[in-house]
C-alpha cells in the first residue's frame, strides 16, 4: 500500500497559524458563549493556532491575560459579556500591555460599541455569525502588522 510520502503533495503549504520561525500563534479566546468559543478554536486550530486559553467572560479574560502574558500572541474579545463586558477588559488589558493584540467579537447591530473598541486599541473585529474566510483574513491581518 502506497503511504503519504510516496505522493509528494502539490498542495503543500505551511499552515497560516505558525509564525516565520514555525512556531504556532498562541491565542485567547474570551467569549461567554461555548459555541462561539469552540467554533473560533476549530477555525484557528485548523491552521495550526494554538489556543493557550479560553474564558467566559471580560474579567475571567483578563486574569488569563496576565497568566499567560506574554505568551499571548492574539485575543478574541466577545463584546457583551456577563460581570465585564468586553470594552472594560479590553481597556484592562491595554492598560496592561499597551502592544496586546484584541481583536472584538461582536453581533451585528453594535457598530458604537465596535468603534468605541477601535479608539481604546481593539486591532480589529469580527462580526457573528462567524465566517471562517473572514475570521482567519482578519486574524492574520493584526498579526503580520505587528
Amino acid at each position: 500500500m502506497k503511504t503519504k510520502t510516496d505522493f509528494p503533495s502539490i498542495n503543500e503549504r505551511t499552515p497560516e497559524g505558525r509564525k516565520p520561525d514555525g512556531t504556532s500563534y498562541r491565542v485567547l479566546l474570551v467569549d461567554d458563549s461555548m459555541f462561539v468559543k469552540k467554533q473560533i478554536a476549530q477555525i484557528l486550530s485548523s491552521e495550526g493556532f494554538e489556543i493557550v486559553g479560553t474564558a467566559s467572560d471580560g474579567a475571567e479574560g483578563l486574569e488569563k491575560y496576565k497568566e499567560l502574558y506574554p505568551n499571548v500572541d492574539l485575543v478574541t474579545m466577545d463584546i457583551t459579556m456577563p460581570k465585564m463586558d468586553g470594552i472594560a477588559s479590553l481597556e484592562k488589558i491595554i492598560e496592561f500591555d499597551k502592544n496586546a493584540r484584541v481583536i472584538m467579537v461582536s453581533a451585528l447591530g453594535k457598530q458604537d460599541l465596535v468603534k468605541k473598541a477601535l479608539l481604546i486599541g481593539a486591532k480589529n473585529y469580527i462580526v457573528k455569525p462567524l465566517d471562517r474566510k473572514k475570521v482567519l483574513e482578519r486574524v492574520l491581518l493584526v498579526l503580520k502588522k505587528s
